[in-house]
């Protein structure tokens, strides 16, 4: 039988920098370092996708000693200059998902921005306007994404990123009027299918930390408002990774 060894993971999302690091960035640094192995964004890193904004989060990035994945958030997009964040994320080592899926440290990565759309039988149906439409399409665009990167992976754990939620549940604590702009349930069928294992994502700053989805994957809201309230500055979440093999000789 395989050994295997824990996978450290630390998550974070909706850091918003601005002209300088958000409250708490040099605790969250020091935190990773000492106690993770790998340290997922999960969107929002900036608060307009300005050059200016990038420029700060990747000086401050290369604080960090460990493997970085993110992905982008709404805010991110603000700017209308994604090429530019991006290709400053990756200049200071991060490992940008897009709808890929990466193996980091033995466990899979799969990471997408996600979307907005609402939930269940109140979920936003691409019919009338071609506006409308073109909403809908990118929301499946968008789980179409997320299942093939998780099906790109053939590890021992599974570990979804994302910015927008793929369930109710943990945003509870927001106002219920704009549940439909802060997730979809769209991204439901791809994770519970191609089993995921865990799913971090962002967005609700108001929501609640944690919840399951029907088949009782766990859900973590890791926006950094939340992870406020809870005196901390990132989720640790262990994940399974097979051991590494030895050299010979």
């Amino acid at each position: 039988m395989a050994r295997e060894r824990e996978v450290r993971i630390a998550a974070v999302g909706d850091l918003h920098f601005d002209t300088g690091p958000p409250q708490g960035f040099a605790e969250l640094v020091a935190g990773v370092n000492r106690e993770a192995d790998v340290l997922v964004l999960c969107g929002d890193l900036t608060t307009h996708g300005r050059p200016e904004q990038t420029a700060v989060i990747a000086r401050e990035l290369r604080a960090i000693d460990i493997p970085i994945l993110a992905v982008l958030g709404n805010h991110d997009h603000e700017g209308e200059r994604v090429d530019e964040l991006a290709d400053g994320l990756r200049a200071a080592g991060v490992h940008l998902l897009d709808g890929e899926g990466v193996v980091v440290e033995g466990v899979g990565f799969a990471g997408v921005k996600g979307f907005a759309g609402g939930f269940g039988r109140g979920t936003l149906a691409p019919f009338g306007e071609a506006l409308i439409k073109a909403f809908v399409q990118h929301a499946i665009d968008e789980a179409l994404r997320l299942e093939n990167a998780l099906r790109t992976l053939d590890t021992l754990t599974k570990v979804a990123v994302m910015h927008y939620s793929p369930i109710v549940e943990t945003l509870h604590g927001e106002p219920e009027t704009i549940y439909p702009f802060l997730g979809t349930s769209r991204l439901l069928p791809p994770l519970e299918t191609h089993g995921a294992d865990v799913i971090f994502h962002g967005h609700a700053h108001n929501g609640s930390p944690e919840a399951r989805t029907p088949s009782g994957i766990p859900v973590y809201n890791v926006a950094l408002p939340v992870l406020r309230r809870e005196g901390r500055y990132y989720r640790l979440w262990s994940a399974a990774a097979p051991e590494r093999r030895r050299k010979a000789g």
